[in-house]
């Protein structure tokens, strides 16, 4: 039985090699002239068949390379290409979603748009108009020289600097009527809404900052403190009568205070606050004036006269505290669960919760002339102020040391205003000042859980980018990324720090 299924599968081997076997046979009894043709034709065919196949699929390549740039030129992958198109009224069928590139896998979505481009009829004047033209400018030039000369002496509270602009943005606005005519905001929010972080009244503060006509400007200088310059801007509701800013002694509307061009950390600090839901900056962007600072975007940072209720010249209310003071206070805990503190406390009318705030605000920042105004926490360099001034020589009895520039309004005492916010993303993470967080043992839940979700990135982009002066004056999206990546590397180790010092994250509603 074994034997005929051995044989019986032999006979359908045979079989099925058969024509195989006749195949080879006949191809060897052929001569050699004839063998060797056979198989140059076979070599041809699959020649053939080899470079149809490459050029099929480098066709394919090629086709999807000039979609993915014909997509990159609209805007789809690369948002610095959407700054780059001229200005136009975005609309709601227009607006995509822009893919930002991160480093990391999954890439930040922020909103944008794709602005059209506009054909716009330019008006040609005639050569007298033309030459008036020129005579205006002209003389706008004088009286933007002027001006700069007066800004730069100095004036007592007394003697406060009190220019009216209307005069000059008229002639302004007839020797530009074009673009005024096509004058777009530059707060750029081209979807419905603004991101969840920025309330309403601070994208109608920023809009004010950036677009507001400039009617008037005050400059305030008193003995060694730095001047403010505070400019009132045009609004809706803007008061007509002089006499109402005549009795106000600083600002009779709605008011924004220039700032010096390398103080630009205000407005990355006001976007950092309002994404860790803070709350506690003033609204601040980026403008340019034609008469300060050779047109460099200066921060302008909204005025808050809440700040000063008896008067700019009286001062702000500032909470004056030594460092010892501010130690036993926050082990205090004063006004926790809103309990009245003792007399015999020593402590102050500000909440405990505030001082965590501060503290984890400046750390990321490294804004140390509050908390650490000697720079007694790291090693400062020979130009910084502390140095030149001699503070640091103090660090020998810290417990004196004062704090400076803790600020709060007039009619809410129990929290605190983050003012006058400098910034340094020069500092290496071996050289960090960790005294901004010495007696800190609890800190605010929602700003550490977005450090925690690794969104930081995603979300300061998309509220960066609503400010395109900034944007642009920070070398655009290149730019704007090393700035967040100082901050994450600092996000990490806070974290780190949270972890080894066992610092409590608890909700801070107060």
């Amino acid at each position: 039985m074994i034997i005929s299924l051995v044989l019986m599968g032999k006979s359908r081997f045979h079989w099925l090699c058969f024509p195989f076997l006749r195949l080879t046979g006949s191809f060897r009894r052929c001569p050699l002239s004839k063998r060797t043709l056979i198989i140059g034709i076979i070599c041809v065919i699959y020649l053939f068949f080899v470079v149809s196949e490459l050029g099929y699929s480098q066709q394919n390549q090629e086709r999807r390379t000039d979609k993915d740039k014909y997509r990159h030129t609209r805007g789809l992958y690369n948002l610095e290409t959407s700054d780059a198109l001229p200005d136009s009224v975005p609309t709601r069928s227009n607006v995509v979603y822009i893919t930002l590139k991160t480093k990391r896998l999954k890439p930040a979505n922020i909103r944008g748009t794709i602005r059209p481009k506009l054909r716009r009829k330019l008006r040609r004047n005639n050569t007298a108009s033309s030459a008036f033209t020129q005579n205006k400018l002209s003389t706008l030039e004088q009286d933007t020289g002027q001006i700069k000369s007066n800004f730069e002496r100095n004036t007592s509270w007394g003697e406060t600097l009190n220019v009216d602009y209307k005069s000059l943005d008229s002639i302004h606005n007839s020797n530009f009527a074009e673009q005024a005519d096509s004058h777009i905001s530059s707060i750029r929010i081209y979807s419905q809404r603004a991101p969840p972080w920025l309330s309403s009244q601070d994208v109608k503060a920023m809009r004010f900052l950036a677009d507001a006509k400039v009617l008037r400007i005050k400059e305030v200088s008193h003995a060694d403190s730095p001047s403010l310059l505070i400019f009132q801007g045009e609004t809706s509701d803007s008061v007509s009568d002089q006499r109402l800013t005549e009795r106000i002694d600083v600002c009779g509307g709605q008011c924004g205070v220039i700032n010096s061009p390398v103080d630009n950390t205000e407005v990355f600090a006001f976007h950092l606050d309002r994404v860790l839901g803070l709350n506690r900056t003033l609204p601040a962007v980026s403008r340019k004036f034609s008469f300060l600072h050779d047109g460099q975007p200066c921060p302008v940072v909204s005025w808050d006269a809440s700040l000063y209720p008896e008067g700019l010249a009286a001062g702000s209310y500032t909470l004056r505290l030594t460092w010892g003071e501010y130690q036993s206070s926050l082990k205090q805990r004063c006004w926790h669960k809103n309990i009245s503190p003792k007399p015999d406390s020593g402590c102050s009318t500000v909440h405990h919760y505030e001082w965590s705030k501060l503290a984890l605000f400046d750390f990321l920042l490294q804004i140390h002339h509050r908390l650490d105004q000697s720079c007694c926490g790291f090693r400062p360099r020979q130009e910084d102020l502390c140095v030149e001034l001699g503070r640091h020589a103090g660090c020998v009895d810290q417990n004196n040391i004062q704090l400076a520039n803790i600020v709060h309004r007039g009619h809410d005492p129990r929290h605190l205003v983050f003012t006058n916010n400098k910034g340094f993303f020069d500092r290496n993470e071996d050289n960090l000042d960790f005294r901004l967080l010495e007696g800190i043992k609890e800190l605010p839940e929602q700003a550490v859980s977005v450090l925690r979700s690794r969104k930081l990135r995603e979300k300061l982009l998309q509220s960066l980018f609503l400010d395109q002066t900034y944007w642009e004056s920070q070398g655009g999206r290149q730019g704007i990324d090393k700035l967040i990546d100082v901050i994450e590397r600092r996000v990490r180790v806070l974290l780190t720090y949270i972890n080894a010092h066992g610092i409590k994250v608890i909700t801070m509603n107060a």
